[in-house]
């Protein structure tokens, strides 16, 4: 009866050893299911033993269903594949996932970590969002780089022409201020670029201010006047189309920088001495428009 009695006690005791580990386990496995990164465990033969439902949900399977399944024969990627089958995980790669849309997957980081006797731990990440932050940037570059190229050629050319020829009092005034404008425009793109990082991640601009449409346009014009006769041997025909008298609400600068960009490629892709027409006009359903015509080649309809 003693004996019986001790082995009780010492059956309980392992019990009660075993739940709390089991309990433990439990709250681990709870927080790995709550990371934002993908876990998956993979046994020695690459079999799937447990998955969070953030890494089933980024490659595409059931974290219940699933398991006992060989990975290869889940994640179907030739990248993905040669990685786990070369051995080499000293690097992450990125593969495909599911995403909305067959034409927009998404892209997944995953690394492999072997751990215990040749079990194999697989971190996945979604990291869309970064890569897409970074096209961003660079558009955003090529952006800046095409806004500049517009008010240096128009200087240039305004240099050389003053240069080279001499010039009544008049146009030699009409010239500087032109020169100007160019310049300002310059130092107020260089400023949005040295504001950028105070920019980010600020809240939301406010409503914009009450524009005369008008006056934007006689800026534009302006503007592609003096582009045309710096880069053109002929000067384009350059004229503003009549339009109802309105007001825009919106931010000066943004609304000059998209207009002028229609202008400016009007006028470089547009042959020397074509017809260029520019004005705003109102919807029916209220908002308004902003056009450009050209005699140039134009854009093709799927652009």
């Amino acid at each position: 009866g003693e004996l019986v009695e001790r082995c009780r006690k010492v059956i309980k005791k392992l019990e009660k050893k075993a739940q709390s580990s089991d309990a433990r386990l439990e709250d681990f496995l709870a927080a790995i299911q709550a990371s934002p990164n993908g876990v998956v465990l993979l046994d020695a033969s690459g079999r799937i033993e447990w998955s969070n439902l953030t890494a089933a949900n980024q490659l595409g399977f059931d974290p219940q269903r699933d398991l006992g399944q060989y990975v290869r024969n889940l994640v179907r990627n030739p990248a993905f594949t040669a990685y786990l089958a070369g051995g080499d995980f000293g690097h992450e790669i990125q593969i495909d996932g599911p995403g909305p849309r067959p034409s927009q997957p998404t892209k997944i980081s995953m690394q492999v970590h072997p751990y215990g006797k040749k079990r194999k731990l697989m971190i996945t990440r979604d990291v869309t969002a970064v890569l897409l932050a970074e096209a961003m940037r660079r558009d955003f570059v090529a952006n800046v780089s095409h806004e500049i190229r517009t008010p240096l050629t128009v200087l240039s050319g305004f240099v050389e022409t003053m240069q080279s020829i001499p010039l009544e009092e008049a146009d030699r005034t009409r010239y500087l201020d032109l020169m100007s404008q160019q310049a300002h425009r310059m130092q107020t793109l260089v400023s949005d670029l040295l504001t950028l990082s105070r920019l980010e991640g600020s809240p939301a601009p406010g409503p914009g201010e009450w524009i005369d449409a008008e006056e934007l346009l006689s800026h534009v014009v302006q503007e592609a006047n003096g582009l045309t006769q710096a880069i053109s041997p002929t000067p384009h025909d350059i004229e503003r189309v009549p339009g109802p008298d309105l007001w825009v609400s919106g931010a000066r600068t943004e609304l000059l920088s998209a207009m002028s960009n229609l202008m400016s490629n009007a006028v470089r892709y547009t042959p020397g001495g074509g017809r260029i027409r520019s004005g705003w006009r109102l919807r029916a359903d209220g908002w308004a428009e902003f056009f450009v015509r050209d005699t140039g080649p134009g854009i093709a309809a799927e652009h």
